[in-house]
């Protein structure tokens, strides 16, 4: 189609029809129906709405409907509205009667443009598509995990799942842990890291998920062994790896303290109660486990020593705030955690984790056994765990007592 322009009448009663916006709406239409829609994008606007700039839409999956997800795009924010297609053709028409003066149509066959001047003429523009193939429609489009939801028996086993491998509405957060957990793992294990203690392993959940990932997707072939105090939980999770086929994962039934963790390679603890972390921690580092990985909560012991000595110097205006001596502490008691790893020879670091149902984030902190021993670093660790500790009237951390 050549340039197509359309004047106005000047009249006041009976202003000609815009045809070219007409045409315009037809197209957007045409497309819609047959498929051949990608996108859309509505400008200059000379309406009376504050901050409104663009209109932008595309096709979407909105669960499981093909809808017209537009985004308002103003000046600080940006708003998303979803619509059914004639709704969304609604949309567009009340767009251009609200200000707006451009549009241009992107189909896998033409683009096609639409444009209102000031002087009430209009123009219709159309040149070869830009955009060869329509937009995938991926608005909630699945993200690709490391353990998926199909395939998996022991997910449905344990209520993550249904039958046909969907992830159930109810365990939408679970899952989602689940595959955080193994995302944040996976870089840090490296091939001959195949004895793994799971301490707290509870109903099994990011154990089964762990041997999974090590043996499917890593091709390894690890002894994953979770040490849980309910003897309930150790029978149900024994029965499922069993059926599952998991022949290097076991359950047994104990505690962090009574376990010997002997010639571990990796040692995870994860919502262990206040000093039952630092119990897994020492547990780790006195079998020189490559990996150590845990997710404390509720940090008790070290409150109590920040709470007998008050507050202090520039921390007075915080800490005299129950609330705040609470974080304070939490954060208090992980980062001396860090430091009595490096003291031991561990590079460490910090993650936010996705946590259970009880709270909505838990902060992981790994350790990783260096290669070679450092005495510099051992001992800068230890200046400065002996500052933190004056610092905030601390005497000795429940990790520091269990290894000594």
């Amino acid at each position: 189609m050549s340039d197509n322009v359309h004047r106005r009448g000047a009249g006041p009663q009976e202003p000609k029809e815009d045809e070219a916006r007409l045409e315009w709406l037809g197209a957007l239409r045409e497309s819609l129906a047959d498929r051949s829609f990608v996108k859309l994008a509505i400008g200059h606007y000379g309406g009376n709405e504050q901050g409104l700039r663009r209109i932008l839409a595309r096709k979407a999956l909105i669960g499981n409907r093909e809808q017209v997800s537009f985004t308002y795009r103003y000046k600080t924010r940006d708003e998303a509205k979803n619509a059914d297609t004639e709704d969304g053709i609604r949309r567009v028409e009340r767009a251009f009667e609200d200000g707006f003066r451009t549009g241009v149509l992107f189909t896998t066959g033409f683009d096609l443009t639409y444009e209102r001047f000031a002087d009430g003429r209009t123009a219709l523009r159309r040149v070869a598509a830009t955009q060869p193939a329509a937009a995938p429609l991926a608005h909630d489009r699945q993200k690709a995990r490391l353990i998926p939801g199909a395939d998996r028996p022991y997910l449905h086993a344990l209520g993550i799942t249904d039958a046909g491998g969907s992830v159930l509405k109810s365990a939408q957060s679970k899952y989602r842990q689940i595959n955080r957990y193994v995302e944040l793992l996976a870089p840090m294990i490296s091939e001959n890291m195949l004895k793994v203690v799971d301490m707290g392993s509870g109903k099994g959940y990011l154990t089964f998920a762990l041997y999974d990932y090590l043996t499917t997707v890593r091709h390894m072939a690890p002894h994953v062994t979770g040490v849980e105090q309910r003897a309930e939980l150790v029978t149900l999770c024994n029965r499922i790896a069993a059926e599952t086929g998991f022949g290097g994962l076991r359950f047994v039934q104990g505690t962090i303290g009574d376990y010997d963790a002997s010639g571990v390679d990796i040692l995870i603890a994860l919502h262990a109660c206040d000093t039952a972390t630092d119990d897994a921690l020492a547990k780790g580092i006195a079998a020189g486990a490559a990996l150590i990985v845990v997710a404390p909560c509720c940090h008790k012991q070290i409150r109590r020593e920040m709470e007998k000595a008050g507050p202090r110097n520039r921390d007075d205006f915080l800490l005299k705030h129950g609330v705040f001596l609470e974080r304070q502490a939490a954060m208090v008691t992980d980062g001396l955690r860090a430091l009595v790893l490096e003291s031991r020879g561990y590079t460490t670091k910090v993650f936010e984790f996705i946590s259970d149902a009880h709270t909505a984030k838990n902060v992981m902190i790994v350790g990783k056994k260096r290669r070679g021993a450092s005495s510099a670093r051992a001992a800068a660790a230890l200046e400065k765990l002996r500052e933190a500790k004056a610092r905030f009237g601390i005497g000795e951390s429940h990790l520091e007592a269990v290894l000594a």
